[in-house]
């Protein structure tokens, strides 16, 4: 439960299809199919996709039936925007019960407008498997993504009913409504769960999250003292931001500070950052930047360039309604790497936002081992842990939020609403610092960048930002976040 609590303040990056492990005997030698399927994996993890796709497509002609190279085919190919539905049944044939390339097969066939098939196919598997929870999360999704507000959790109803103790069960039931903030579904699942498991920790630690984050226990700074002896950090996670909300920064501080030197560190840095700026402590100039590690670059795009970009996006904007994960309200957004698309207008794009990268990477100041934009190398080769595109139509808005999983995030706008239909300034800027409202805490943005076609937003990914609302119109970004390198090892 803390786990999947801890997940809920940032990332933008949409629809995943992550690779199963598969394992065969499979042909040795320089040329053999072992090695062409190994180097195919050494290509994507360096994110050299179209190397990656030629060397599979090699593998799977030695032996078309290694499930191995079946499965890697039919996965590059999805990650390269290329017809993959076909290759995931294939590679299902051969290895009929691996839930994750049954997973990955429905997220092929909805990419595919097959939206019926993929959700068909889903729901016969959880027919069979009620338990599988991944699958009821990815089934629901889908629903919410093609307009589905009010039954998309049908599956987990049926499930609980034939698997009535599954707490794992009930606690994904219980985030897709917290994520959506619809506190009184997510109530109504909780209420449920501890009608069927009474005294059940994880439920009890759920039900404090839910009177926290709903405002049921605003003030109540007690709330979290009867789990004092859970050692977890997305309880932790739930404690700073309640501590935060009931206007006690100096308790919430103490929290976040012990997680400073574990791995799940950049969960907490946006919040120290809050907790700084509250109490007037000189670290949040420190982590921040005085001024913010942030800059705006126009890139160099003609006006065709632009056009053509924003016509190849809008094809891909293929969903009714945002990932309820994510902080997109009122839009849409892309599903799969963006820059993974072989089409020459992004592949273009992705040239002059990675030189941008470089030059924003080589100008920051000293590293700083302790610091989460100034500790890791940087001489290493850069990756993205994302890149999307989202498009906003009035009264579109990003929600503030952070990008724990990334080094650097950005925004590249490409069409936006001329001001005098985007309503008065700030309309449709881009704000950074500014907290959630919900914590209710005062703290302005440090800054606003003016959208402009082909300008380029370059900022830490522990930096809270959001967009303001605007009256009218189409803004259409692409956003990317950079993935992190090595930290600096001290000696």
């Amino acid at each position: 439960m803390a786990a999947q609590i801890a997940r809920g303040n940032g990332g933008c990056g949409g629809a995943t299809a992550d690779a199963p492990a598969i394992y065969r005997p499979a042909l040795q030698g320089p040329g053999g199919l072992n090695n062409l399927v190994q180097r195919a994996a050494e290509l994507r993890a360096t994110q050299h996709m179209e190397e990656a796709l030629d060397t599979i497509r090699k593998a799977v002609t030695l032996n078309p039936d290694d499930p191995r190279a079946a499965f890697g085919l039919a996965q590059i190919s999805f990650e390269c925007w290329q017809p993959a539905a076909d290759l995931f049944a294939k590679a299902r044939q051969l290895v009929p019960a691996n839930a994750d390339i049954i997973r990955n097969h429905a997220l092929a066939l909805a990419a595919e407008g097959e939206t019926s098939s993929a959700q068909l196919l889903l729901e016969e598997t959880l027919a069979a498997t009620p338990g599988w929870v991944e699958g009821h999360r990815i089934l629901a999704v889908q629903r919410i993504t093609e307009g589905d507000g009010t039954d998309f959790d049908r599956s987990f109803v049926i499930a609980a009913k034939a698997e009535p103790q599954n707490v794992a069960l009930y606690m994904a039931w219980f985030q897709l409504h917290a994520q959506r903030k619809d506190w009184e579904r997510a109530a109504n699942v909780l209420r449920g769960a501890q009608g069927r498991l009474p005294g059940n920790r994880t439920l009890e630690l759920a039900a404090l999250y839910l009177a926290s984050e709903s405002g049921d226990a605003r003030n109540d700074r007690t709330l979290f003292d009867t789990v004092a002896d859970v050692a977890d950090p997305g309880i932790d996670l739930c404690r700073v931001r309640h501590h935060l909300r009931a206007g006690d920064p100096n308790r919430a501080m103490a929290i976040a500070e012990r997680h400073l030197t574990g791995p799940t560190a950049r969960m907490f840095w946006p919040y120290l950052a809050l907790c700084w700026r509250l109490l007037d402590d000189p670290r949040a100039a420190w982590l921040d930047g005085a001024p913010i590690f942030a800059t705006a670059l126009d890139l160099e795009f003609s006006p065709s360039e632009l056009d053509e970009l924003a016509e190849v996006l809008r094809g891909l904007h293929r969903l009714k309604a945002p990932y309820p994960d994510q902080s997109v309200r009122g839009g849409t957004q892309t599903d799969r790497q963006l820059f993974f698309h072989p089409h020459p207008a992004i592949q273009k794009t992705r040239q002059k936002v990675s030189a941008a990268v470089q030059s924003f990477i080589d100008a920051l100041p000293a590293q700083d081992a302790d610091h989460p934009l100034l500790g890791p190398l940087r001489n290493q080769p850069l990756l993205f842990e994302g890149s999307w595109s989202v498009r906003l139509a009035g009264d579109g808005y990003h929600a503030a939020h952070t990008h724990v999983m990334g080094w650097i995030s950005s925004a590249l706008y490409i069409v936006v609403p001329e001001p005098d239909v985007a309503g008065p300034a700030p309309a449709g800027h881009l704000a950074l610092g500014a907290p959630p409202p919900e914590l209710k805490l005062g703290l302005p943005p440090y800054r606003h960048i003016e959208p402009k076609p082909g300008r380029l937003a370059l900022f830490p990914s522990t930096l809270w930002h959001g967009t303001e609302p605007f009256a009218e119109g189409e803004r259409m970004t692409i956003a990317v976040d950079i993935r992190i390198p090595p930290i600096i090892k001290a000696f």
